[in-house]
């Protein structure tokens, strides 16, 4: 855990300290007394705002008292919800009211278990009802102080401002304009600010011109009488509160959906554009009505990306938001070190603190491994993208050959459209580009492959161009003339489409599905293994059809095609002869060997889909009138989520699910469900989730594992259209806010300006009353 400043016991010399780093654990907390006089009523806000620390989803350990196992009881948070706070780290019961002003009502009562030490002698629940004590105790005195706290109109600053209802209506109106514009600008990851803010600018910044035009188009704004500089809500201050509110209110949504149920962990780090390292958070979940949801809940500032400090920044978000490690039931990662280590990984450490959260590296990260190790280990493919790579630098280096590339292709579609071979309507024809593919994502490269083949003609145009015309280059004129050759051979022709069609033709259509948010670990599974098969069997029978594709190409664009039974010559080796065929270096050497790599890459690196924890899961799959169920498999199933089922459970389990198949295969509603995604949701829909609540909740477990990291970078995404170079002073605060209202834009919509405003009167004194 972080180690937080403690300041000096006086007063006078506590420090400022950032209101963003003090402990959310009670056990971690220092006196209250103990922070600076200017910071204790924000410190006290804060608090307030995001209420006590009720980690309700946490399986609360047992202790031996008089002979007997006790526990916290979870309905205690709600008996009293309002004041009493459980540490995970301590397993002890504290009180946040008289921790934040038990000190201000006097001594007596105001130090007792429930504020320094802490209380968990569960056995003594009389205890709760004697903290809270009569009418003057300190712990009723310390609640109505922490509700004139948030009361404003209990404030001085209101009772030396005093204001009437006009004045009152006048600052919601203006507000609710200003929270108009900062939704706008949230939800469309606009900046705030512009250059020149000033009153003349014709340039102010999205925000200021925002409200411009909302003054503009509301004639009762217009018509309000001229606030004071300070109750415009216009500053930055302002804009920065009402981001940190729909934040908040966002990631309340997103909490209570989830509640007190289990939920899967996925995290990835990144660097922004001011190379600040950013980790983000996303949580899976089955929602209400069985739908698989993945929620971005937090782009998280570290200092190193150390498993340690990752994991120590993963304790403080779960703490301040009342999450539960005993609730987590799946981790999604890539494959890096400090992530999936086997003993000091992220992985390894929650692990420890639960064996239930099953580890899934993520399958798009295997996708990719698979592809790249492919390209790297065979020296024919590792030629070929080479060339490639060459090919993007000459064709697409200067703006005027990307013109000359274009031109020549809007004149092959002309003449294609005149003659009748294409053609014409809405989306059709659009203007191509040659290009560059990401490094990140192989899968890429089937695009820039793909766009080869459509504008070969153009292409060849250009580098004709470039060997021709750019006779002060003599480098480019080299590798122009490199390229044309390399264009013109069988070779090429050979690996294009052997990678369009197989490595990365079959390996497009798995990575997109694997991106989907809600796609379930058992289709991902089923898609891998049908991609495996149909690898084997491309490699019994795809030969001749690739045979095939290459010499219509060759045809088609007058390349020499090669006789098949004539000795293989090495144009890369001065043209060395050799003693085989072209039949055997095309077949053996080249589309045997690719492929047996392929194949055998797919089964080292999605090694895992053969664990029996997968294999259990598969009996659930509603295929064929629910072919594959397995009573003995779902009920071994159950073994491995040891604080989700009882031996009692156990039991009824095993009887409702001779009851749940036989149910199931004769509803017709059943009939057309494609997976336990649907299923899932039919489920709920019929209600079947209540008849069947143990099959339910076993189904939900395995919805939860997470497939691939892809929500996590679509955030990081998010994260840099939010943080550019001229945003890149932005701060983490304020980065946060933006980025989690731009990605969540469903659960922005749904927040109310009545919930905004009324979470904006309360973060601090204010001098406008609404």
């Amino acid at each position: 855990m972080e180690r937080f400043y403690k300041p000096q016991s006086s007063s006078s010399k506590a420090k400022l300290i950032d209101l963003n780093k003090f402990p959310w654990d009670p056990a971690d907390r220092i006196k209250i007394m103990d922070y600076h006089p200017d910071q204790r009523d924000e410190i006290r806000r804060k608090y307030l705002g995001n209420g006590p620390c009720q980690p309700r989803g946490h399986d609360f350990p047992k202790k031996t008292i008089g002979n007997k196992e006790r526990r916290f009881i979870r309905t205690w948070f709600d008996k009293y919800g309002n004041w009493l706070e459980h540490s995970v780290k301590k397993d002890k019961a504290f009180c946040l009211c008289c921790y934040l002003f038990a000190d201000h009502v006097g001594n007596q009562g105001g130090r007792d278990g429930f504020v320094e030490k802490g209380f968990n002698s569960w056995n003594k629940t009389e205890r709760f009802s004697l903290h809270i004590g009569d009418i003057n105790s300190v712990h009723n005195k310390s609640l109505k102080k922490c509700d004139d706290l948030i009361n404003q109109n209990q404030s001085i600053v209101t009772a030396l401002h005093k204001q009437d209802d006009i004045v009152k209506r006048a600052n919601r109106i203006r507000l609710n304009a200003t929270i108009n514009a900062c939704r706008f600008c949230l939800k469309n990851a606009l900046s705030f600010c512009g250059h020149d803010e000033s009153k003349t600018s014709i340039c102010k910044g999205n925000f200021l011109e925002l409200m411009d035009l909302i003054l503009f188009h509301d004639q009762e704004l217009r018509q309000l009488p001229k606030a004071a500089g300070n109750n415009q809500y216009l500053s930055p201050c302002i804009q920065k509160d009402i981001a940190n509110c729909f934040e908040e209110e966002v990631l309340k949504s997103i909490f209570k959906e989830i509640g007190d149920d289990v939920f899967a962990l996925l995290v990835d780090e990144s660097s922004d554009v001011s190379k600040k390292e950013q980790m983000a958070i996303v949580l899976r979940y089955v929602d209400t009505h069985g739908i698989v949801k993945e929620r971005f809940v937090g782009v998280v500032h570290v200092k190193e990306t150390s498993s340690l400090a990752l994991k120590s920044a993963i304790d403080t978000f779960f703490a301040k938001y009342g999450l539960s490690f005993k609730r987590l039931r799946g981790q999604g990662y890539d494959g890096a070190n400090n992530m999936r280590g086997e003993y000091n990984g992220l992985k390894a450490k929650i692990l420890e603190e639960n064996s239930s959260a099953y580890y899934v590296h993520c399958f798009a990260h295997q996708l990719q491994l698979v592809v790249v190790t492919v390209a790297r280990k065979h020296l024919g493919v590792v030629n070929f993208f080479d060339n490639i790579s060459i090919l993007m630098n000459v064709v697409c280096s200067s703006c005027k050959r990307s013109t000359i590339l274009r031109e020549e292709e809007k004149e092959k579609v002309e003449k294609e459209i005149g003659s009748g071979i294409l053609e014409t309507g809405t989306g059709l024809n659009q203007e191509l580009s040659f290009i560059r593919p990401g490094d990140t994502r192989w899968n890429s490269h089937y695009k820039t492959l793909t766009r080869l083949v459509d504008m070969f003609k153009s292409i060849n145009k250009v580098l004709e161009y470039v060997r021709d015309e750019c006779n002060n280059n003599t480098s480019s004129q080299n590798q122009a003339i490199s390229m044309l050759n390399f264009l013109s051979s069988f070779e090429f022709v050979f690996y294009l489409h052997l990678m369009l069609i197989k490595i990365l033709g079959y390996t497009d259509s798995l990575s997109q599905a694997l991106q989907r948010k809600d796609q379930d670990i058992l289709e991902a599974v089923k898609m891998v293994e049908t991609t495996k098969g149909k690898l084997q069997k491309f490699r019994e029978s795809g030969y001749d059809r690739i045979l095939k594709k290459v010499h219509l190409f060759c045809g088609k664009h007058d390349i020499e095609i090669l006789k098949m039974d004539a000795n293989y010559v090495n144009d890369r080796a001065k043209r060395q002869r050799y003693d085989f065929t072209n039949q055997h270096h095309y077949k053996f050497d080249c589309f045997n060997t690719v492929v047996d790599m392929e194949i055998q890459e797919f089964g080292d690196h999605f090694n895992e889909i053969n664990t029996e924890l997968l294999n259990n899961m598969t009996a659930f799959i509603p295929y064929d009138s629910f072919s594959k169920f397995d009573a003995t498999k779902l009920t071994r199933l159950c073994e491995f989520y040891p604080y989700d089922f009882d031996n009692g459970e156990k039991i009824a389990l095993a009887h409702q699910l001779d009851l749940y198949i036989d149910n199931v295969r004769k509803d017709e509603r059943f009939a057309n469900v494609k997976g336990i995604s649907d299923l899932a949701r039919v489920m709920v829909e019929i209600r079947k989730h209540i008849t069947f609540p143990l099959v339910y909740r076993l189904l939900k477990l395995i919805l939860v594992l997470p497939v691939a990291t892809a929500t996590v970078e679509r955030c990081f995404s998010a994260m840099k259209i939010v943080k550019t170079n001229l945003r890149n002073r932005i701060g983490k605060d304020f980065l946060n806010a933006c980025v989690i209202c731009t990605v969540e834009k469903e659960a922005l919509q749904s927040v109310t300006n009545e919930v905004v405003i009324d979470r904006f009167q309360k973060m601090k004194s204010r001098r406008g009353q609404l």
